[in-house]
């Protein structure tokens, strides 16, 4: 096993790449946060809604999400769908309080598309917000950075 490794670590070295894990998925800076690993783009009183890197990263590839109905109403903290994936199903909470007032359909045909592009062509629901004053519950990518270095610490 050792040296495997030691093959792995000069193969990769001589290749000028890493041989171990990336440290930490990536976190885009204009974003809200979940505890739950969720994201929510801000734009007025309407949120866009997705899991984040770190969250698909620890799932591995999706084979299907459970979306909510358009019309339907989300409380934040609360679980409006799943993420199914080759390794687990994980639900989804919503990270606003509000009513869905788009889903993203591509998945039904596309759930990989979480994995592929998180915080773009891969956002679960669009909600438009009840109580904005609740996006003083999230964390900023700074401190979510935090959170999962913390998270993944205990691990």
């Amino acid at each position: 096993m050792a040296s495997r490794l030691l093959w792995a670590s000069r193969a990769a070295s001589y290749l000028r790449i890493s041989p171990f894990q990336r440290g930490f998925a990536s976190v885009v800076k204009d974003l809200k946060y979940a505890d739950t690993h969720e994201w929510a783009k801000i734009d007025g009183t309407s949120a866009t809604i997705g899991i984040t890197d770190h969250a698909q990263d620890h799932l591995g590839d999706v084979v299907y999400v459970e979306l909510p109905a358009v019309g339907v109403a989300v409380e934040q903290g609360k679980c409006f769908g799943a993420v199914e994936s080759v390794k687990a199903t994980s639900d989804i909470n919503s990270p606003v309080t509000g009513e869905v007032v788009e889903v993203n359909t591509e998945l039904d045909g596309s759930p990989g598309l979480v994995n592929g592009s998180p915080y773009d062509k891969g956002w679960i629901m669009k909600v438009q917000m009840k109580n904005p004053g609740e996006l003083n519950n999230l964390m900023d990518s700074e401190q979510y950075v935090k959170f999962c270095e913390e998270e993944d610490a205990k691990h």
